[in-house]
């Protein structure tokens, strides 16, 4: 119905200006027939009145004497003439020769360019009418421009004559108005398929703006030249349009915790920033604006991502089939070491497969420009886990505030195969499967990147480059959160394993004389670090089992429980109390004893093929804060302790005896429960720790070189 209703009235509409001009074109020639009329009749009174004589003059009509004026001009007939041509050509619109006529007439009448010599009055009068002419034109050629049907060319054209008239910055505004409206009629049509297509609705709005932002500026460029003004406003008008995109794209986005948000958002930066690229070779640089817009939309939306994510990971809900990599996350199924411990490794996978389902989503502008707070949220995706682990494993009653978390894993570590398991899924993913997802991500983006120059004014801050082995450091304190926790809950449950009492007890090194005491004319650790060594061993052999082919975490691991142990010593005040107090019954052998002890952990170290350095170090400290405390008793340690190298060997020399199971008083007293005797028959030998290091039971954790523990993944506080 409206749209009858519309055409009736177009059509009315074009009889009546056909009606209006046949009108104009009556008025016109009755003008002249006026003219011409009244031109007859002056002629003839003027005749007359000069046959008459003078005297006709005193006796004529005062009426008549107003017809005795002067008459007009051929000039002034001219003129009449002209103005009577020109409203025909406008009523007509005929407006290119309207337009010529204007253009000539204003060239060549002294009049109107100001350089004739007429008064003021005339000039004013003709003036006035030749400028109101030219604002009927001028208001023809805006109406032309501001049909929503008008042509590129007849546009164009309307705009070449508005330029004529000397109205070019009305003519640029008109041109900018114009295409915007357009812009926004495209815009309307689309917003509907926002709900539909969600993925896609930024990249064709981003087409839209940007063509007709490009469009627009060809266009100026062909009207109105290099004018530095009109540039600057399409330049303005340009930015306005970028701002309006950018608010739209946030308005229309969908939900922004869907993977979905994120895979639009980047869709958006992909296609946004190329269009900007394109743009340039017009002059126009608005990259940079872009990205100031919208860097917080992106940064919001990957904030709720990685939110989804951490629910994701900890609810255990089934993962979206887009997310399952299993090919990629295999290599957990060998930390399955019970059936309970499959809840453990589906957690890892799970992990991994989420963080490739968001690097999937990623374009490779958007890795660009936001690659680098990605593998932030990474890291602290990462975190966030380790401390989930953390969870699953056996805590001291002092734990840091681990045990309030919210995020967690439904599983519970008893044995030592199980909490080696929980460590190798998370060395797992931070050496292979973390560094390989971004790599393999990394090179699929580069591929795809297209092959035009790097867009000016877009250099990536340093906040947002991807630098992968810096990014490697900064996961690599979530992992040693972990490890560090499962050393210090494994040491300590060895040392107080006796119902609540410590093993490194200082009444051992009391008196020179103890049930853990083994000192005659051979030697041996106290019974506590015995027990140590056989633990040590213990766990070599399950860790050999459970961390197949990951000897570098095994040396890292048992070199880490033989450093906490010293630092539990060296930091026990209950330990240090009882030796420095003054009623203490100091004796050398004691001081004898300690010093062994230390020598025969920094062996251990040695012989297992681990870094030993930092364990020397608190080892040293140790057997430095022993010596003061016994000298400041009246002890000489000049004359009690024997020479360094005797401490060595004789450390050494204790490691094989406890590996042969030698028979005797020496061992009989060793608890069976946490020492293991070996039938291999080892020599014994003068020879540095090497030679020690061929000892069948150590393989498993001492065959891989030492190099491998001073790459950049994991750097040991001592290397």
């Amino acid at each position: 119905m409206t749209k009858h209703v519309n055409e009736w009235i177009s059509e009315e509409a074009v009889e009546m200006e056909h009606e209006l001009i046949e009108l104009r074109k009556q008025i016109s020639a009755q003008g002249i027939l006026v003219q011409d009329l009244m031109t007859g009749v002056c002629r003839e009174l003027e005749e007359w009145k000069q046959s008459n004589g003078d005297n006709y003059e005193a006796q004529q009509d005062p009426d008549i004497s107003e017809l005795q004026e002067p008459l007009p001009s051929e000039t002034d007939d001219k003129k009449m003439i002209f103005l009577d041509n020109i409203d025909i050509l406008l009523a007509e619109h005929k407006i290119e020769e309207a337009l010529e006529a204007l253009d000539a007439e204003e060239r060549n009448s002294s009049e109107l360019n100001g350089l004739g010599d007429t008064s003021v009055g005339e000039v004013s009068e003709y003036k006035s009418a030749f400028l109101e002419r030219k604002a009927i034109l001028e208001d023809q050629l805006v109406q032309i421009i501001e049909q929503p049907s008008v042509g590129v060319l007849e546009m164009k054209k309307a705009l070449s004559g508005l330029i004529k008239l000397g109205k070019g910055t009305l003519a640029h505004q008109l041109l900018i108005t114009s295409y915007g409206l357009r812009l926004q009629k495209s815009i309307e049509v689309l917003l509907p398929s926002c709900y539909v297509c969600p993925r896609t609705f930024s990249a064709t709005l981003s087409k839209l703006v940007f063509s007709a932002i490009s469009l627009t500026t060809k266009e100026s460029a062909s009207v109105f030249g290099d004018n530095p003004i009109y540039t600057n406003r399409v330049v303005q008008w340009a930015e306005w349009e970028i701002e309006y995109f950018v608010r739209l794209v946030k308005e229309n986005a969908a939900s922004s915790e869907e993977v979905s948000a994120l895979r639009a958002a980047s869709i958006c930066i992909q296609s946004s920033l190329n269009y900007c690229s394109m743009l340039e070779s017009q002059g126009l640089k608005l990259s940079k604006l872009l990205l100031v817009l919208l860097r917080p939309y992106i940064e919001e939306v990957l904030e709720l991502n990685f939110r989804w994510a951490r629910r994701l990971l900890f609810d255990l809900v089934e993962l979206d089939k887009s997310l399952l990599f299993s090919e990629f996350v295999d290599s957990l199924s060998a930390f399955a070491t019970s059936p309970e411990s499959v809840i453990l490794v589906d957690s890892g996978k799970r992990f991994v497969c989420i963080v490739m389902g968001i690097l999937k989503q990623l374009t490779p502008l958007a890795v660009v420009h936001f690659g680098g707070n990605v593998l932030s949220r990474i890291s602290q995706l990462y975190d966030k886990y380790m401390d989930a682990l953390i969870k699953a494993l056996p805590s001291p009653s002092d734990d840091d505030g681990l045990m309030d978390l919210k995020e967690a894993i439904p599983f519970r570590a008893e044995t030592d195969s199980e909490q080696l398991a929980i460590l190798g899924i998370a060395f797992t993913i931070l050496d292979e499967l973390l560094p390989n997802a971004v790599i393999n991500w990394k090179q699929q983006n580069e591929s795809n990147e297209p092959k035009s120059g790097p867009i000016e004014n877009t250099v990536p801050s340093a906040s947002t480059t991807i630098d992968l082995k810096d990014w490697r450091r900064h996961l690599q304190p979530s992992f040693d959160k972990l490890k560090d926790h499962f050393c210090r809950q494994y040491v300590l449950n060895f040392i107080y394993a006796r119902e609540g009492k410590t093993r490194l007890d200082a009444q051992i090194y009391l008196n020179g004389r103890g049930e853990d005491l083994y000192w005659d004319s051979d030697p041996l650790p106290s019974l506590p670090f015995q027990a140590l060594f056989s633990k040590l061993q213990q766990l070599a052999t399950v860790a050999g089992d459970v961390l197949l082919e990951k000897e570098k975490l095994q040396k890292i691991l048992l070199a880490r429980l033989t450093e906490t142990v010293v630092m539990w010593l060296s930091d026990e005040q209950e330990f240090w109390g009882v030796l420095e107090h003054d009623s203490a019954p100091l004796q050398p052998l004691g001081l004898q004893q300690l010093i062994l002890d230390m020598h025969f952990t920094v062996e251990i170290a040695r012989f297992a093929g681990y870094p030993s350095r930092h364990v020397h170090q608190i080892a040293s400290a140790i057997n430095a804060r022993a010596i003061r405390t016994f000298s400041a008793r009246g002890i000489d340690p000049q004359s009690a302790l024997p020479e360094d190298e005797w401490f060595v060997e004789t450390a050494k020399s204790a490691i094989n005896k406890l590996l042969l199971g030698a028979s005797g008083s020496d061992t009989s007293d060793v608890d069976e429960d946490h020492i293991i005797l070996h039938d291999e028959i080892v020599t014994d030998s003068d020879d540095t720790a090497s030679s020690l290091s061929m000892v069948e039971s150590f393989e498993s954790f001492a065959s891989a070189s030492m190099g491998e523990l001073d790459g950049p993944m994991f750097t040991d506080p001592e290397s």
